[in-house]
Parts: C-alpha cells; structure tokens; sequence
C-alpha cells in the first residue's frame, strides 16, 4: 500500500524534492495539493524530464512546473470518487489513456491513487526487451575468466538475474538475450524464463556482432523494442521511458545521463588573439549514452545482418535517415558495472533480495 502522504507536494516544493517523491513511490506521479489536500495538479515523471530538457533547473517550484506543461495537458488531473469501481476505474483509464487516477472523497480531498497495474493482475508493458550479453568483460579479468560479465554475482545473483527481475517487474514479459562469450552458462542458468516470470529467448553470436548487431536477428515487428546493454544496472522507469517516446513520436529513443568534469586548469576565451574571458578551472557538463535505448520496429530493419554494427551506428544511420531520434534524461540511480570500483558498488546498491521477498 502507497502511503500517500509520500507523494504529496505543494506548490513551492522544489523539483529537486518532486523527483525524490516520485522516485520513492515507484508510479511515476507526485500530487501538488493545498493545505487541506485537495488537488491542485499533478507532475509526472514525464513532465519532470521535459522540464530538464527545457533548461529548468532543480530548484524550479511545483508550480511553475504545473504552468510549463503541455497546454494540450489538463492543469488538474482527472479524477475518481473513491467509491468507485474497478470497471468504473478500467473504464476511465482506457479512455484517457491512464496509468493511474487519484481518488477524491466528498470534499474534494485526495484519499488515494489507483494504479492501472493494481487492477490488472497481468498487466504487460507493450514491448519486447533485448539485453545484449556477449561482452568479454575484460576490464574485469581475472572475475570474468571462468563466466561471462552478466554473470558475475551482483549480492546473491547474478547481474543479469537482477535486470531479468526489473524488466518482469515493469511488466516486461518477453526477453531475448544476446550471447557469445560462455553463453551456455547464461542459457543453462535462465532456460525459457519461466522460473524468473518472463519468457526468454537467445540470440547466439558466432562472432561478436557489437551492440546492435544481434537486432538483425530479431523477427519483423513494428513492436517497440527496449535495446539494455548487459552490464547496465539502473532504477529507470521504463513505464515512462515508454510514454515518453510515444508522447513525442520518437522512431528512437536514448537513454542519457549527465556527466561532468573540472578542467584542471585556467581556460582562456578569445576572440582570435584578443583574450575575453578567462574561467578558473571551469566544470564541463555533457550528455552521455546509458545504454539503454527503445526502438520502434522500422528501426531495427535498418540493422545489416551479418556483420559487427554498434549503435552508435544505428543511430547515426536512423538521423541520416531522417528518423526522430529523442534524448530520455535519466535522474534515477545508474551503474556501468564495467570497472572494479564500479562492480563494488553494484554489490551495495542493487545487492538485495527482489522486491516483494522479505
């Protein structure tokens, strides 16, 4: 049971403040209410990366997040009286295309939320996974000698257990990976899926076909397809990762965080010989891939067969193509379990049991 008061802001919150509630709750929404708890609007995680993709900064205030929405948006989300029934709830989230609806009392105050996956038992998120399984792990050696990297324990499971766990908990039934270093212990370990929730199928590389090539493999669909490199661990919401690329009619969607760095010394700006400015040590800030990307089917079929492809290929093919190629900004935890250091964080930040076991 959500305790509602977690996800509860007012108007003056930080954005700062509103992504930890959403992030705390795991439904993607923060509800901005007055003192007395009547609803004021809604933020979702959707709108939270527009507006950092806009340029607006941690410390914006609910408020004027609510008023930098989509005018097509309601300011006030829609609601249900609490009484209401599941059909009543089904009915009013197909037709608005919803994944949650607040429930208001008789007074108009918020007394609860209803998630579309709480009412139905087997609810799927419409895509299919691929998780690209087949590196070397060099960087690892001598722990990758004897298994392949998304082998590797991650607490007591292997890394790829612990991605398997995530995408079956965002609803994610079908999951082909992708193998060629000691790819047998990956399919003995897995078999079909059945005991993990999820049905799993495997694309063998004969010889390593980089970090798109597999995707030729994949049947034709038009299906979405979520694209994780296999060594990526993160809290990323895929729910609205999904909205998200829907939303803004993306042909392919990136998955970025942001990295930063100091420049170790003085910088000087000109303008030709003449000195303008000078920065003093200045903190460089760019976009950088996380390895996680959702294609639409068309996509895919622009993968050759046969042959090594990575995706920074892909992606350039997609733009030189004129497909819609979209940036997703990531602000939940994320781990390239690629480096001794960061592999020893793994264990302490994704190292428990799955959720829902005691």
């Amino acid at each position: 049971m959500t305790d509602l008061s977690t996800m509860f802001v007012s108007p003056a919150t930080a954005m700062r403040e509103v992504i930890e509630r959403i992030d705390r709750t795991r439904l993607g929404i923060a509800l901005v209410v007055d003192d007395e708890r009547r609803l004021i609007g809604a933020i979702t995680d959707g709108d939270v990366r527009r507006a950092l993709l806009a340029g607006l900064n941690l410390e914006t205030r609910a408020e004027a997040l609510l008023k930098s929405k989509a005018d097509a948006a309601p300011r006030v989300p829609i609601t249900a009286s609490e009484h209401a029934t599941k059909t009543e709830l089904l009915d009013l989230m197909n037709r608005h295309d919803l994944r949650h609806i607040p429930l208001i009392d008789s007074d108009g105050r918020v007394v609860g939320i209803e998630a579309l996956s709480n009412l139905v038992s087997e609810y799927q998120l419409p895509l299919r996974a691929v998780v690209m399984a087949g590196g070397l792990g060099t960087r690892l050696r001598p722990l990758t000698d004897e298994r392949p990297k998304a082998m590797l324990p991650v607490g007591d499971r292997p890394l790829l257990e612990v991605i398997v766990d995530q995408l079956q908990q965002a609803g994610i039934r079908r999951v082909s990976v992708a193998t060629h270093y000691k790819g047998d212990m990956i399919e003995r370990h897995f078999g079909d899926g059945s005991d993990f929730g999820v049905e799993i199928g495997y694309i063998s590389e004969d010889e390593p076909l980089g970090t798109a090539g597999a995707l030729a493999k994949l049947p034709e669909s038009n299906e979405p397809v979520l694209v994780m490199n296999g060594d990526i661990l993160s809290r990323i919401n895929l729910v609205a990762m999904l909205d998200f690329h829907r939303s803004h009619g993306a042909d392919m969607t990136i998955a970025v965080r942001p990295y930063q760095f100091q420049v170790p010394y003085g910088v000087v700006r000109s303008d030709g010989i003449r000195v303008t400015a000078v920065d003093e040590k200045p903190v460089v800030e760019y976009l950088v891939n996380a390895g996680i990307y959702l294609l639409d089917g068309a996509v895919c079929r622009l993968v050759p067969a046969g042959q090594r492809f990575d995706m920074t290929d892909l992606i350039q093919r997609a733009m030189t193509e004129g497909r819609t190629v979209l940036n997703f900004p990531l602000h939940e935890e994320w781990i390239d379990v690629g480096r001794r250091e960061d592999y020893a964080r793994a264990q302490s930040d994704f190292g428990g049991k799955p959720r829902g076991e005691d």
